[in-house]
């Protein structure tokens, strides 16, 4: 690949297993730096933009809304897909696989993944977790027309699978709020642990940890951006936002203040994630208006607190109301200036130490923890 994201030893199996064996008749593709789909594309229909999809650096979406979608249109949300190339080369680049490791991998999808793992191991030391049945058993019809058959299982992906165990390997194709207990139960001392990390506000990036010899945690850094969908079983449910209010006209209860923190700053995939590791709990939605005006509205899950602020071009002072026993602006605002005050630090600089009773996201070493709001 031209990134530079496929490494010479995984080039062998990239070329043995070609994408177009795990891609279905009729895919959605999508962009690259986003979660946009394009329209549906038909192979006996358009076999060159079919073609011409596959062979992109983007991803494909292969299933909407858990397969209750029907039709060419675009559904509400993706929930199968096959991932954009170098995002899989970068991932097994960091999953850094030899001869004689054993593999879980979580979220089989169209297989693609699992073919390269287990061209490259062998069918023998390659275990995948599959939730969504259909799924699986096109996962499988996929695998045997590559020649392979790694083990597919179908469950839940947060169990992993611990008749496969111990393992020395554990990827994840869906991103994850928390680091299942399960994973660091089943993994051999010393494993290696890669997975999308998001969280609840915003934002996703890949993780690579490292299992204690004693499995109690599981410590390392992000590697960089993504995009992926959840796993099913850490999907939010995000409550009616009429509940936050009770009934009474907007602004209820709030109480009224200003910011020099413009909403703009905020909102950046990255920036988002920043903001998340701090600020748990917690979730946003925008209301947008003429000239680009709009007002940023902070969620509380608890449905307990509120926030919004309201940014207009030009401006450099903003209207803020506030709601509940959590000052929800305030938070953002406290986790922004932690993150500017720090140099605005990247991913390399970040990290995460996961434990079987939650995760602490951390600065430079795990000793300097990101402060958790409020």
């Amino acid at each position: 690949m031209s990134s530079g994201a496929l490494t010479s030893d995984w080039l062998p199996s990239f070329e043995a297993v070609p994408r177009e064996l795990f891609v279905p008749d009729r895919i959605w593709p999508g962009i690259a730096n986003g979660t946009g789909q394009h329209p549906a594309v038909h192979r006996s229909e358009d076999p060159e933009a079919w073609w011409r999809a596959v062979h992109s650096d983007i991803p494909l979406t292969t299933q909407w809304d858990d397969g209750r979608h029907h039709g060419d249109g675009l559904g509400t949300t993706p929930t199968s897909s096959n991932s954009m190339p170098t995002m899989v080369a970068s991932m097994l680049r960091d999953l850094d696989v030899r001869p004689g490791v054993r593999v879980l991998e979580i979220g089989t999808g169209t297989g693609w993944n699992a073919a390269l793992l287990a061209h490259r191991l062998g069918d023998a030391d390659v275990v995948s977790v599959e939730y969504d049945a259909d799924v699986a058993r096109g996962a499988r019809r996929n695998l045997e027309r590559a020649g392979l058959s790694p083990r597919v299982v179908e469950g839940d992906g947060r169990e992993g699978w611990a008749e496969g165990g111990p393992y020395d390997r554990i990827i994840a194709t869906c991103s994850v709020l928390s680091i299942p207990p399960a994973w660091l139960a089943q993994a051999a001392p010393g494993a290696v642990i890669v997975a999308p990390f998001g969280t609840e506000y915003g934002g996703e990036q890949i993780v690579r940890l490292t299992v204690s010899d004693d499995g109690t945690r599981a410590v390392g850094r992000f590697t960089g951006g993504s995009a992926f969908m959840r796993l099913r079983q850490q999907r939010t449910q995000r409550p009616p936002f009429a509940d936050y209010l009770h009934g009474v006209p907007w602004p209820a209860d709030g109480v009224r203040s200003t910011t020099t923190l413009s909403p703009q700053d905020t909102g950046e995939w990255f920036q988002q994630f920043v903001i998340g590791l701090a600020v748990p709990g917690a979730f946003w939605r925008a209301e947008r208006y003429d000239d680009d005006a709009y007002t940023l509205w902070i969620y509380s899950r608890d449905k307990r607190s509120w926030a919004s602020a309201d940014y207009e071009r030009g401006r450099t002072e903003y209207e803020v109301y506030q709601s509940g026993p959590r000052r929800l602006w305030t938070e953002v605002e406290s986790a922004h200036h932690w993150w500017t005050t720090h140099g605005r630090p990247t991913h390399p600089r970040l990290g995460l130490t996961a434990t079987p009773e939650g995760h602490t996201p951390w600065l430079d070493t795990p000793n300097h923890p990101i402060p958790r709001q409020p």
